[in-house]
């Protein structure tokens, strides 16, 4: 299957908590991030999901955090789609110091959205391989 698509985010700042580590909420814009990241690999933009009448949505969220995150560490965050049969898939990604380290993981369930009727697509992987110039980021 490959490996997980991984970027690199720098802990700024401004995104501490007055513990001096990583808010809680920013793990999940990391999260975010690097999904989108994973879609752009693949050729797949918000405006082409958009004018195909089509956005991805998050139904469940599991973030597990495991060692603090400072401000200037680094953490490369990745992203791993795992497809099923139904109207869901599963993501995995694992937030990771540069030597190895993990720090935290986030689990979730997603499916894709039509705009329109406001259901769940039937098929996200394949529409999702419709979309993609490059499928392999989203392991299709």
């Amino acid at each position: 299957m490959g490996d997980p698509f991984t970027v690199r985010i720098a802990v700024r700042g401004y995104e501490l908590d007055t513990q001096g580590h990583l808010n809680q909420a920013v793990y999940l814009q990391y999260a975010e991030h690097a999904r989108w990241e994973c879609l752009r690999a693949a050729g797949i933009s918000q405006d082409r999901l958009i004018a195909t009448g089509v956005g991805p949505v998050a139904l469940e969220v599991t973030l597990r955090y495991l060692r603090e995150l400072r401000g200037g560490d680094e953490v490369d965050v990745s992203c791993e789609f795992h497809w099923g049969e139904g109207r869901t898939f599963r993501i995995e990604q694992d937030y990771r110091r540069p030597d190895g380290t993990q720090v935290a993981t986030v689990t979730g369930v997603g499916g894709l959205l039509d705009l329109s009727t406001r259901q769940l697509v039937a098929d996200p992987r394949e529409r999702f391989r419709e979309l993609a110039t490059d499928p392999g980021p989203l392991h299709l």
